[in-house]
């Protein structure tokens, strides 16, 4: 597929499973789109509770932890350029694409009427020979798929939504990372730095000084196929074709 080289929505809304999942994945894009104008609207359906091996924690650490990771989630936002930030609250580590979380999907998509919906691969299992999805992110993938289509935009699922006032809304284009089947590069030469940024918020998680060579060498492998030097890869859905 030709993609428009400097395709930009004017609304986007990111779902993801964890605080800092974005900032791994889709941060540079996200980054670039907010500096183009462009509002986001960022969903993490859990808080990341489960995201500690310290063996001096016990289970009355998980809300703290909650905490914690929502905040530093929120100052990634901020430095994204995110506009608004959005907790579902689902436990951590034990996600399923129920319906009822579908149903909070699409209602979000209805209320803000994203342009553009990103998440990740819902049939991504294996990336390269060291590293097995979190099958949180998987849950959230589907989930994030049904509620963009057929869900969202179907006048009489969820009747209740309606009845609340949700229209359907019909979202534009899903973009979805870590898919095998890339056909669309989006170029963060001019945001890698705000990716990095963004990512070193998440103190809870990850070794800091190890994040900018982490993200350089992933930017330079995705961007080798379109000769691109930094880039984020995605397979895009076209669900609806613009003037």
């Amino acid at each position: 597929m030709s993609e428009e080289k400097e395709y930009i929505p004017k609304r986007a809304m990111t779902i993801q499973a964890h605080p800092d999942d974005q900032e791994f994945s889709v941060g540079g894009t996200l980054a670039k789109w907010a500096k183009a104008g462009c509002e986001i609207v960022s969903v993490v359906i859990t808080s990341g509770d489960s995201g500690s091996n310290d063996p001096t924690k016990d289970v009355s650490y998980k809300p703290i932890l909650a905490e914690l990771r929502e905040g530093e989630q929120r100052a990634a936002n901020k430095v994204l350029g995110v506009k608004e930030t959005i907790f579902l609250h689902y436990p951590d580590g034990e996600l399923e694409p129920t319906i009822p979380l579908r149903k909070e999907l699409a209602r979000l998509i209805r209320k803000y009427k994203p342009d553009v919906v990103l998440t990740g691969d819902p049939e991504g299992w294996f990336f390269g020979t060291d590293y097995i999805n979190h099958p949180d992110h998987r849950a959230a993938a589907q989930v994030a798929c049904e509620a963009v289509f057929p869900s969202a935009g179907t006048r009489l699922i969820f009747p209740d939504l309606l009845a609340a006032g949700y229209e359907p809304h019909n979202v534009k284009r899903l973009y979805i990372h870590e898919n095998e089947k890339a056909d669309t590069w989006v170029d963060i030469g001019g945001t890698i730095e705000i990716k990095i940024e963004a990512l070193k918020k998440h103190v809870s998680q990850i070794d800091t000084h190890e994040v900018d060579q982490w993200m350089y060498e992933w930017a330079e492998g995705a961007g080798k196929a379109k000769g691109i030097k930094y880039a984020e890869a995605y397979r895009v859905m076209i669900l609806q074709k613009e003037e």
